[in-house]
C-alpha cells in the first residue's frame, strides 16, 4: 500500500514546464486577416479617396463655363428680330496657387497613407492582445487539468486505504475537497478559454485557429534587445509620420487660403449677333471678385488651424515617445517577473515532489501533502500567467516597433 501512494503521489505535482518554441501564429495567415481587417478595410479605402482629392486639387475647381440666349426682339414700327448671345469664360488659378494645391494634395495622401498603416498597426495590437488571452487561458485550464488528474489519484488511493481502514474519513473528506476545488477552479479556467477562443475568432474570422490553443514556450527577448525596440517605436511610427504630413496640409492651406484673399479672375470670349444679324460682335471677358472680410477671416481660420497642427503633432511625438518607453519598461518588469515564477513553480514543484515522498512514508499527513501540493498549483498557475503576461508585452513592443507583423518603412 505505502509503494502504491508513493507511485501516486510523486507523479502528482504539477507540471509547469514550457514548450522551446514561440506560439505565435502563422504570419502569413495574420498579414491576410489584418488585410481583412474592416477597419484596415476602411483606412485603405479613405487612403484612395485622399488620392482621388489630391487628383482633384491638382486639377484645380475652376471649370469652363458656357452661357448663350436665344431670343426674339420686336421694335415698334420696326418689326420682329432674332439675337443671340453666347460666352465661354472660365477662373484662372494666379501663379503659386496650383502648386499650392499640388503639395497640399501630395500631403494629404501621406497623412492617409499613415493613418491606414496605423489602423492596420491597431488591428496588429489587437489581435496580439486576443490571442495572448486565448493561449493564456487554454494554458491554465492545462495547468489546473493536470491539478484535477493528481488529486483524483490521491482521492482514489485515499478511499481504497479507507475501506482497508489504513485512512480516516477525515482525510478522504479533505481528498474530495481538495478535487472538487481543482474542478471548479478547472472549468472555470475552460469557460475562460472558450470565451477568449469566441472572441478571437469574432474580431478576425480569417485567421484560421488550430483547435486547440499552442502550449506556452519560455519568453524570449529579441536579438535586438528592448531598448533598441523602443527606440524604433518612435522611428517607425505611422502616427507620427499623419501627424507631421497632417500639420503639413494644414500649413499649406494656410498659405492658399493667404493668397486666396485676392481671388482668381475669370476670362473669357463672348460673340454677339443683333437685330437680325445687323449688328454683329466678338469680344473678351474679364471679371475678377472684389474680396471683403469673409477671405480674411478664412484666412485667419486656416492660420489657427495650422499652428493647431503643428502642435498636436509635437503631442502625438510625445505620447509616442512614452508608448515606447511604457513598453519597454512593461516587456523589462514583465520578463523579469517570469523569471521570478519560473523559479518559484520549479521550487514548489520539488517541495510537492518530496511532500509526496514524505506522506507515503508516513512522515507526513495529508492535510499538510495537500497544503504544499496547492502551493504548487498556485505557483504553476502563476508561472503560467506570467508567461503570457511577458510573451504579450515583448510582442507588442515587437509590433509597435514594426519587427513584427507590420512592415518597416
Amino acid at each position: 500500500m505505502k509503494r502504491l501512494m508513493l507511485a501516486l503521489l510523486v507523479a502528482a505535482p504539477l507540471s509547469a514546464s514550457l514548450a522551446a518554441q514561440p506560439v505565435l501564429p502563422d504570419a502569413a495567415a495574420v498579414e491576410l486577416a489584418l488585410d481583412n481587417h474592416p477597419e484596415v478595410m476602411a483606412a485603405n479605402a479613405r487612403a484612395d479617396a485622399a488620392r482621388a482629392q489630391a487628383r482633384a486639387m491638382a486639377a484645380g475647381s475652376h471649370e469652363f463655363i458656357a452661357a448663350a440666349s436665344l431670343l426674339n426682339r420686336r421694335v415698334d414700327r420696326e418689326g420682329d428680330y432674332s439675337e443671340y448671345d453666347a460666352s465661354l469664360t472660365r477662373a484662372v488659378r494666379l501663379p503659386g496657387k496650383a502648386g499650392l494645391d499640388r503639395k497640399a494634395g501630395d500631403a494629404g495622401v501621406l497623412f492617409a497613407e499613415n493613418m491606414a498603416e496605423d489602423a492596420r498597426h491597431q488591428a496588429a495590437v489587437s489581435l496580439n492582445d486576443h490571442w495572448w488571452d486565448w493561449v493564456g487561458a487554454a494554458s491554465e485550464r492545462a495547468i489546473l487539468d493536470e491539478a484535477v488528474a493528481a488529486l483524483g489519484q490521491t482521492a482514489d488511493a485515499v478511499k481504497r486505504r479507507l475501506a482497508l481502514r489504513d485512512a480516516s474519513a477525515l482525510e478522504a473528506d479533505q481528498a474530495d475537497a481538495a478535487l472538487a476545488l481543482a474542478q471548479s477552479a478547472a472549468r472555470s479556467a475552460s469557460g475562460r478559454e472558450e470565451a477568449a477562443r469566441v472572441a478571437l475568432a469574432a474580431r478576425f474570422p480569417g485567421l484560421t485557429l488550430p483547435a486547440r490553443a499552442p502550449a506556452l514556450s519560455a519568453p524570449q527577448v529579441p536579438a535586438e534587445g528592448l531598448t533598441e525596440l523602443g527606440a524604433h517605436v518612435v522611428a517607425r511610427s505611422h502616427e507620427i509620420g499623419a501627424a507631421v504630413a497632417q500639420a503639413d496640409q494644414a500649413g499649406l492651406l494656410a498659405e492658399r487660403s493667404r493668397r486666396d484673399r485676392f481671388a482668381d479672375p475669370s476670362i473669357g470670349i463672348r460673340g454677339f449677333s443683333e437685330r437680325n444679324g445687323a449688328e454683329r460682335g466678338v469680344g473678351l471677358l474679364f471679371s475678377i471678385p472684389l474680396g471683403g472680410g469673409n477671405r480674411g477671416a478664412l484666412a485667419d481660420q486656416a492660420r489657427a488651424q495650422a499652428t493647431a497642427a503643428e502642435a498636436q503633432a509635437v503631442a502625438i511625438r510625445q505620447q509616442i515617445s512614452a508608448l515606447a518607453g511604457r513598453d519597454v519598461a512593461t516587456a523589462s518588469a514583465a520578463y523579469a517577473a517570469w523569471q521570478d515564477a519560473h523559479r518559484a513553480a520549479q521550487a514548489s514543484a520539488s517541495a510537492a515532489a518530496r511532500a509526496g515522498k514524505g506522506h507515503a512514508l508516513g512522515g507526513l499527513d495529508l492535510s499538510d501533502r495537500l497544503y504544499v501540493q496547492r502551493l504548487a498549483q498556485e505557483a504553476a498557475l502563476a508561472e503560467v500567467v506570467a508567461s503570457a503576461e511577458a510573451w504579450r508585452a515583448i510582442t507588442r513592443l515587437r509590433i509597435d516597433s514594426h519587427t513584427l507583423w507590420i512592415h518597416a518603412d
